[in-house]
């Protein structure tokens, strides 16, 4: 993976996506039409009115997050959004999944100085299950189900179940 140099502004641009969730951490659930535009102020895209949040929610940057219509995020979800995160139409998360877009250099004089990233795509009607992270450069493909506690680190294709740690395909879904 390649390995760069972390960008100019990334500091700030992380403080600013840890001040707008602490923000939008704070509107009760009941409030979706302040919660959606909570989540349009941290993404800088608006949110169609069908989005659906349960806060708390996390992010790094915020700006690298697009969703599709009808998408679910449940209570507790990260997105480590520096490689972009892209959530397709009828999108569900379940509740502590982590979207986790990029790393460290496992080299130890390279850690504090450089990234590795690279985007998740979740194709669409895809269900995340509670706890499930899904690492740098996966995709999760339309209709694909990921099991509660799954390490994907690897394409999950479409109409599958995968679940364990590491994430591996467990049968076809019909």
């Amino acid at each position: 993976m390649e390995i760069l140099p972390i960008p100019p502004g990334f500091g700030e641009r992380v403080a600013r996506a840890i001040r707008l969730t602490e923000q939008l951490n704070t509107v009760p659930y009941d409030d979706q039409p302040a919660i959606r535009a909570a989540w349009s102020e941290l993404t800088g895209r608006a949110v169609d009115d069908t989005f659906r949040l349960i806060p708390p929610v996390y992010s790094d940057h915020g700006v690298n997050v697009r969703v599709g219509r009808h998408v679910f995020v449940n209570q507790g979800c990260r997105f480590n959004d520096v490689g972009g995160i892209e959530l397709g139409d009828h999108v569900m998360l379940g509740p502590n999944v982590s979207l986790i877009t990029s790393g460290h250099p496992v080299a130890p004089d390279q850690r504090r100085s450089g990234i590795t990233a690279a985007p998740i795509r979740v194709g669409p009607n895809a269900w995340i299950g509670a706890s499930a992270i899904i690492l740098q450069g996966v995709t999760i493909g339309a209709d694909a189900v990921v099991a509660a506690g799954a390490v994907v680190t690897r394409d999950v294709p479409p109409r599958t179940l995968a679940a364990g740690t590491p994430a591996r395909t467990i049968r076809q879904l019909d």
